[in-house]
Order: C-alpha cells, then structure tokens, then sequence
C-alpha cells in the first residue's frame, strides 16, 4: 500500500462509510469507492461488509489498521519535529566572533536572533582569528564574524560590512578640535601600538609605511579595548579599529577619523561543506544589519 492508498483506508476505517470518508478527504465519493477496491484487489483481502450503507471492518482490517495507526503516529512526529525545527526548538548555533565586533555588533545580532527564535540555543565565543579558524574547519562552530579575511579552501568568507582606523585620544586632547586627523596628527602623538605579531599590528605597521611616518610607540598593547583604556588613562593615543573606538566612547574617551585610513572589510565564515541551517543564515543577516545601524549610530 502506498500512502494515499493508507490515507484512504484509513479514512474509511474512522468514518465508517464512503460518504464520511470522501468528506473527510474533500474528495469525491466515487473516487474513495475506486480506491477502496483497489486496495481490497491489490492485497487479496475483503476488508469491509456492506451493510446498509455502512462499512463494517473485518478482523483482517482492524488488524491492517493497528498498523496504519502506527504509521500515522510517525508521519504526525516528523510534521512535529519539522514544526519545531522551523521554530528553533531543539536546535543550537555556535557563533564565534572577532574581539571588536563581540563588543557591539555581534551582541546585538545575537540578541534579536534569541527574540526570534526563543526556543533556540546560541553559544557566543570571542577568539583570535587563528583559533575561529580552527573551530570552523573542525565543525565546532557554525559561524564566526570576523574582522581578517582567510583563505582556507573548506570555509566560506562573505562580506558583511566594513571597518576602519581611527584615532582615540583621552577628552580635551588637542586632536579633538579637528573633525578629521591626517596621518601626521596622530603619528606624531605618544602612541600606545599593537605588538607587530597582531593583525591589528600589522594593518597599522603597512598603513604607516605607506604614509611614510614612523611612529613612536610608548606603550604596546595586544586587544583594541586595552588601548582604548590606556588612551582613556593619558597613557597616549591609540590607531584601534572604529568598532571598538564607538564601543569604549565614554566621558573620558574620544576619537576622530582619520584621513586616507583603510577601510577593510569584516566576514561571515561558515563551512563549505555544509549548508548553513536557518539560525545560521538569519544570524549573517543581523550581523550585517547591526554593523550598518552602528555605523548610522
């Protein structure tokens, strides 16, 4: 028997006439009696006494219909499940992020990602490059926003919005007179630097090179919001990333930008060799949407 040809029959077996049956169906009676016979001539059995009317079952079709009911149980399960999943019920995103965007964008993708799924489960980690890398290759993640591009064949690199370099200085510096700083105004300042063995070190190291200034590093530093503390502190200026300049804006924190500054790109990365499930797509889609509401912001 195939599915229709169960579906029938057991219509028959709950309405107990064709007429209910055909009913019940929203199809036409004539089409349920073919089917009834079909299925009667198909297996070898009588199935049903006409009586009156009606349509008494035989033993051989209540023992038929023990079964049907068994794969009718099944059939509602999987539409269940397909229900849930479509929900997020039962399912779980691993969501991994560069340090700047972990700050405000990604929170907040995140965050109305669980508003609409709130029957899923989201882990957030932030890591170093090399470590989101690995954990994406791996299967330990589903996804990673990051700052620094890559091309390892396995993942998939999809750009979502944009970054550039900045200039955070304590409040009431000189600098915060001026609404745009050249690359002389910051490089010729007491600079907290990122350790060259960094990506953000190594951005600022090609970016000075190519303006042909050398600055002159008092204090080095390997996370953006730790060079944004020292600025805050008077320890110096500091060339961070715009993300986490507008993330650690306070009373006692300002930036401008800077001109001829780099804009570079920040990826979504997920496997190649997986299709991404719906909480991973509509996290990309946040993430892009919350990186651009901060740069309106």
């Amino acid at each position: 028997m195939n599915l229709r040809q169960i579906e029938v029959f057991r219509a028959v077996m709950l309405a107990g006439s064709v007429t209910d049956a055909a009913r019940l169906l929203h199809v036409s009676q004539p089409g349920i009696s073919r089917m009834l016979a079909h299925i009667e001539l198909q297996l070898g059995l009588r199935l049903f006494e006409r009586m009156k009317g009606r349509l008494l079952p035989t033993p051989e079709a209540q023992a038929l219909y023990a079964e049907v009911s068994e794969v009718y149980g099944g059939i509602r399960r999987v539409s269940e499940r397909a229900e849930e999943l479509k929900s997020g019920a039962r399912l779980s995103l691993r969501v991994l992020a560069s340090p700047s965007t972990a700050l405000v964008a990604v929170p907040r993708a995140v965050a109305a990602l669980a508003s609409e799924y709130p029957a899923a489960r989201i882990y957030l980690e932030t890591l170093p490059t090399r470590e989101m890398l690995s954990r994406l290759t791996s299967r330990e993640a589903d996804v990673a926003i990051s700052t620094i591009p890559t091309d390892n064949a396995l993942l998939a690199s999809k750009p979502i919005g944009h970054w550039r370099l900045v200039c955070v200085f304590p409040t009431g510096h000189a600098l915060a007179a001026k609404r745009l700083l050249r690359p002389r105004d910051v490089l010729n300042e007491r600079l907290v630097s990122f350790s060259r063995d960094t990506p953000q070190g190594r951005i600022i190291a090609d970016w000075c090179a190519s303006s042909g200034v050398e600055a002159a590093s008092s204090v080095e530093v390997r996370s953006g919001q730790m060079a944004c503390a020292l600025a805050a502190c008077g320890a110096g200026v500091a060339i961070v990333d715009d993300l986490t300049a507008r993330a650690c804006r306070t009373d006692d924190l300002d930036f401008r930008p800077i001109v001829g500054s780099p804009s570079l790109d920040i990826f979504a990365l997920t496997h190649q060799g997986f299709a991404p499930s719906v909480l991973g797509k509509r996290m990309v889609e946040l993430a892009a949407a919350s990186l651009k509401q901060i740069v309106r912001d």
